[in-house]
């Protein structure tokens, strides 16, 4: 496999995942998510890391309320009931990788150049281990060497302090981060003078919080797992639960069996939209009884989701005419605004444009309009699959949209549920991780704080990385991630990094970001989430938000991996003090207690009052969703039907939508294998998946090398070469393939309009048998 990229430094010819232990094979999946598929690699892996006691003692811990600590992975809500394994298999692993017993300390760096390990597959790199101590970057040898804490921090305060603008600094944030380090992150930014906190969200989420804020007035969902478990329907959009999500198979199980529906909307009929075999249900393990997820699977073209609910929307109000019911006229006249104009909107489009625009026919929309109208209580969740567009915003405006034509708002069972993928990326951004801050946020930051924030917006993902090249930022300090081969445009990345005077990375692991880096560079190893942190008034605990606004306690239980690691906060800490000198805020003070942090997070936050008390509760507490109680605070103090005209998604005569993913044994950018055991792939990544017809059309065969090639929208190419075809069932003019290796494909200058998010899920390509 190799890349081309008109114009542009190319990126590194290392491989992302391991050495494939034998030749590529396709072999469809036809087995029930999780169960003793999920069991049997859980098992290889643990035996693969050695990790036969550690990791099963830390499944017992991960997700507890009574100390245990939170998985690092997705997001999704701890069981209310406290259940006692809610656990999945890529939780699992992703808590044995992180404890693992292998070490990168000094002899390592002293054993490999940068130039060296810039050869290793990013696999290669994670598999070495835990970071062990602080390390620099030394030009002359092209090594990495130990430096202490004390000489590292002011590495970074001394580059803070000599920038002549705070603007040429930026601060980025994984969602690893806990809310405790989170806040004392933005506030060494923001007390610095900056509102460059570019996050994961931006890649991410951004569309979903802008379209609640717009629509709601709040930029999260409003539902919980209680809801969950009231629905009469679940539409779950754009979603690979069983990947990205497991524990999510649960939930939908749950709602099988007690007579739900369930509506998938995807491209790919994921393995999470079949059938699933919940670990934790015994009997049904032993039995081998699979419980169905879903009742209707509908796969609308790439993009082609905003044309289905429009499609939805128009078949409710079509009924209408005859059937009262099918309107909750009162919940639109009480609390909505906009109901009359959007209602001609969808009068005004035409049937056919729905069914083009969607990839769909007529007669799937309307049974799923018929499915959502006979339902009393509806949740729309969705993910990544509908906000990585150019049109996002729209799209979750629209989701909104159906929900406000039933009254499907403020009522127990019912809302939008957006899935956020990594554990605590929802507490970052609700902590002040935003570049866009509210002037609410900020007076009530500088009345707790004593501090003059920044008013104006700062840097995004994009935006930063655009900076960085023109030479405007100069310091980049990221905690957390992999931001090298998480953003878009990989050799333009790259390129922005390398123009950096300082860069620096606070990871657990090493990774490709360590060896993408300014002409000065510091890698400074942090704590865990499994592991203990101790400081001066004992071991501490950190809070985390899930997907759904529960804050909860996390406290580690391994001891670390290294007697040099610090915690996050305790490094932000660090960093800041010697950032600003002069600086009244309490640093040194705060670490010692964590409390501490909280008692002030209680005065600065709006919802984390009280914090001390509330998060030490069994489950920890719900912040406050004005909009779940019919309080909207919107312009008009109402909820805001939106009245967007649909996009046209229909690929070009000759080209292909291209969206891309996670496979399953991966998570964000660590990879663990080159198999996706639910998509039937084992020993490769380096592939497409296209409709058969598609191929068939362009002369391609079955695992045939092909050549990949974007367009982007100022007309450069950028290409992919050497990579397998995997014939599947995906709808004719789309293809997908693995993220980060596709994102070379994604211009930087491809994000959208509306959310300034990365289009990451509609990359215009042309796909031709190999040179």
């Amino acid at each position: 496999m190799s890349t081309d990229h008109d114009d542009q430094q190319q990126a590194p010819e290392a491989p992302v995942g391991p050495v494939p232990e034998g030749e590529p094979r396709f072999r469809p999946y036809h087995h029930p998510a999780a169960g003793w598929g999920a069991a049997e690699s859980v098992t290889r892996f643990l035996a693969r890391e050695r990790s036969p006691v550690d990791g099963p003692r830390a499944i017992l811990k991960m997700n507890h309320e009574d100390g245990g600590f939170d998985c690092p992975g997705c997001a999704w809500p701890d069981d209310l009931k406290g259940l006692h394994l809610d656990i999945c298999e890529n939780g699992i692993k992703h808590v044995t990788w992180e404890m693992t017993r292998k070490r990168v300390g000094r002899e390592f760096f002293a054993a490999h150049s940068v130039t060296e390990l810039s050869g290793w597959s990013d696999y290669d790199l994670e598999n070495q281990g835990r970071l062990t101590e602080p390390m620099v970057y030394d030009p002359d040898s092209d090594h990495y060497v130990p430096i202490s804490w004390k000489d590292a921090f002011e590495v970074v305060g001394s580059a803070l302090r000599e920038l002549d603008d705070p603007n040429r600094a930026a601060f980025y944030t994984s969602g690893r981060l806990g809310n405790e380090a989170t806040f004392l992150y933005q506030l060494m930014a923001r007390e610095l003078g900056t509102n460059n906190l570019p996050d994961c969200s931006n890649m991410c989420h951004e569309a979903s919080g802008r379209a609640l804020t717009a629509s709601l007035g709040t930029g999260k969902g409003t539902v919980d797992l209680k809801d969950w478990e009231s629905a009469d329907t679940l539409f779950i959009l754009g979603v690979n639960a069983a990947s990205n999500a497991p524990r999510m198979l649960t939930a939908l199980s749950e709602a099988h069996r007690r007579g739900a529906r369930i509506v998938h909307i995807n491209p790919l009929v994921e393995a999470a939209a079949t059938r699933t075999i919940v670990p934790h249900d015994f009997l049904d393990m032993a039995l081998f009884k699979s419980t169905p997820t879903s009742s209707l699977n509908l796969q609308p073209r790439i993009g082609g989701d905003m044309a289905l609910l429009r499609g939805m929307a128009k078949a409710v109000l079509e009924r209408s005419a005859s059937d009262p019911r099918a309107l909750d006229r009162e919940f639109i006249d009480r609390h909505t605004t906009g109901f009359e104009e959007y209602r001609a909107l969808c009068e005004a489009t035409p049937w056919e444009e729905i069914e083009r625009q969607s990839g769909l026919g007529r007669k799937d929309i309307l049974e799923a309009a018929r499915v959502y109208g006979e339902a009393d209580r509806s949740i729309v969740s969705w993910c990544l699959g509908v906000t990585q567009h150019e049109h996002g915003v729209d799209t979750v405006r629209e989701i909104v949209n159906l929900l406000l034509l039933r009254g499907n708002l403020g009522r127990e069972g019912a809302g939008p549920s957006p899935v956020r993928g990594h554990s605590n990326v929802q507490g970052n951004r609700t902590c002040g991780i935003d570049h866009r801050p509210g002037d609410a946020f900020l007076d009530r930051l500088a009345a707790a704080c004593g501090i003059s924030p920044p008013r104006e917006h700062g840097l995004d993902t994009v935006g930063t990385i655009e900076a960085m090249r023109r030479g405007e930022v100069k310091v980049f300090v990221a905690m957390g991630g992999n931001f090298a081969m998480a953003a878009p445009d990989t050799p333009v990345t790259f390129e922005a990094l390398r123009s950096c005077d300082l860069t620096v990375q606070v990871s657990t692991k090493l990774n490709r970001s360590h060896l993408v880096h300014g002409r000065r560079a510091l890698i400074l190893p942090c704590l865990g989430r499994t592991e203990k942190d101790h400081q001066r008034k004992g071991v501490q605990s950190t809070s985390v938000e899930d997907s759904m606004s529960m804050v909860h306690l996390s406290v580690g239980m391994k001891r670390p991996a290294s007697p040099h690691l610090l915690s996050e906060p305790a490094i932000v800490a660090g960093m800041a003090r010697a950032a600003l000198p002069e600086s009244g805020t309490p640093w040194h003070w705060y670490v010692e207690d964590y409390d501490r942090i909280r008692d002030t997070m209680a005065k600065a936050l709006d919802g984390f009052e009280d914090f001390n008390r509330r998060v030490r509760l069994p489950l920890g507490f719900r912040i406050r969703q004005p909009a779940r109680e019919l309080v909207f605070l919107t312009p008009s103090g109402r909820a805001e039907f939106s009245a967007a005209a649909l996009p046209d998604v229909v690929p070009e005569a000759g080209t292909l939508a291209l969206g891309t993913m996670r496979s399953h044994d991966q998570w964000n950018t660590t990879i663990y294998s080159d198999n996706d055991r639910y998509r039937g792939i084992e020993n490769l990544r380096t592939l497409v998946f296209m409709n058969r017809a598609d191929m068939r059309e362009r002369g391609i065969t079955d695992l045939g090398p092909v050549d990949i090639t974007s367009t982007a929208r100022d007309g450069s190419h950028r290409s992919l070469k050497g990579y397998l075809a995997i014939p599947y069932d995906i709808p004719r003019g789309c293809a997908a393939g693995y993220m980060p290796e596709m994102n070379v494909l994604c211009a930087l200058g491809d994000y959208s309009t509306q959310s300034d998010q990365p289009i990451m899920k509609h990359v215009k390509v042309t796909i031709a048998p190999a040179a």
